[in-house]
């Protein structure tokens, strides 16, 4: 199928691609199916909305730059979306890149949590204090990596 999108103009994606966020996202809840697309820079996604190709979100693995992440969700928040194994959940922050060169941030308050299996997804909202909606992604690599070359000194 193709897909217009916002970086890549008209693409081709297959329906492995596809994903379906039954609640949407928050502030975007009227847009419902998306496609996940790898951005030309790695570790970076696109997740494209297939209703209007002006809608799109750059992600990251929150892993990547924060070991230490992590996502309390309650059962009844997974179930809607048939997640019975957080082991098969994949989860994505959004990132913002702002126009003025500052510092790109990750959302990491409100991760998008998807099922691998089904391709449904949700976007959850953590109350932990540890995590904000602007985490610096650069800072938190150079944090992160810190330790370990301190460690072999």
């Amino acid at each position: 199928m193709k897909v217009a999108t916002k970086a890549y103009g008209l693409v081709e994606i297959n329906e492995r691609q596809k994903l379906r966020f039954p609640s949407g996202i928050l502030g975007f809840e009227s847009f419902k199916d998306y496609a996940i697309l790898d951005a030309e820079r790695q570790p970076f996604f696109w997740l494209q909305s297939l209703d209007s190709e002006e809608v799109a979100f750059v992600l990251i693995n929150p892993f990547l730059f924060r070991p230490d992440y992590e996502i309390n969700i309650d059962n009844e928040e997974l179930a809607p979306v048939g997640i019975t194994d957080p082991e098969k959940a994949l989860i994505f922050s959004i990132v913002t890149v702002p126009a003025d060169g500052s510092p790109m941030t990750a959302n990491l308050q409100g991760p998008l949590v998807l099922n691998r299996e089904n391709r449904l997804g949700f976007q959850a909202v953590l109350t932990d204090s540890r995590w904000k909606t602007k985490h610096d992604i650069s800072a938190e690599l150079r944090a992160a990596k810190q330790p370990a070359s301190q460690s072999g000194q």
